[in-house]
């Protein structure tokens, strides 16, 4: 007679590479969840506001979304202050399991120059990409604390919530 063990609780996603997520399902969850807060702002409801803000940052959904933006847009190969790339899928797992929102204090921007047309250097400020993927986290209508204020997330979310019903457009403008 074998036993199957079975472990209590949520699915863990620790064993889980990073080819081997289901994006278009991972697409699905944030624009949902974009879709909860959006509703619950306009309906007035704070405390579910809240309650959905923390499920969106926590969730490996939002946050597998927030690594993929930041390791696949045109800026990918410079380095932030810390000199670090994830630019590997076993870097960008990595990444996936270490962001937490606790501990994490954010370092100066990396100032480099760079030249413009009239031939004069402006400077350009590059954090690291754990400050890229909680910004854009935070971009989606998320925040640290408590309820922000109406005016703040509703003129962001405005966008967000005229895009609801055309789920190509959710999480990350797709």
């Amino acid at each position: 007679m074998t036993a199957d063990i079975r472990t209590a609780g949520a699915a863990s996603h620790a064993a889980e590479g990073w080819h081997t997520i289901n994006w278009k399902s991972a697409y699905r969850i944030v624009c949902r969840l974009q879709a909860r807060i959006v509703k619950a702002i306009q309906e007035g409801r704070w405390g579910k506001v809240k309650a959905l803000q923390y499920l969106l940052t926590h969730s490996f959904s939002g946050k597998a979304l927030a690594i993929r933006r930041v390791t696949e847009n045109q800026g990918k190969g410079t380095p932030g202050v810390d000199r670090e790339i994830w630019d590997t899928p076993e870097k960008k797992a990595t990444a996936l399991q270490a962001l937490r929102p606790r501990g994490y204090n954010p370092q100066p921007l990396r100032r480099v120059y760079i030249p413009k047309k009239n031939g004069k250097m402006r400077p350009l400020g590059i954090p690291i990409c754990r400050s890229y993927c909680t910004s854009f986290q935070k971009g989606w209508g998320l925040s640290d604390g408590g309820p922000v204020p109406p005016s703040a997330l509703s003129s962001f979310l405005r966008p967000i919530a005229a895009t609801t019903s055309d789920e190509s457009a959710c999480a990350s403008g797709r």
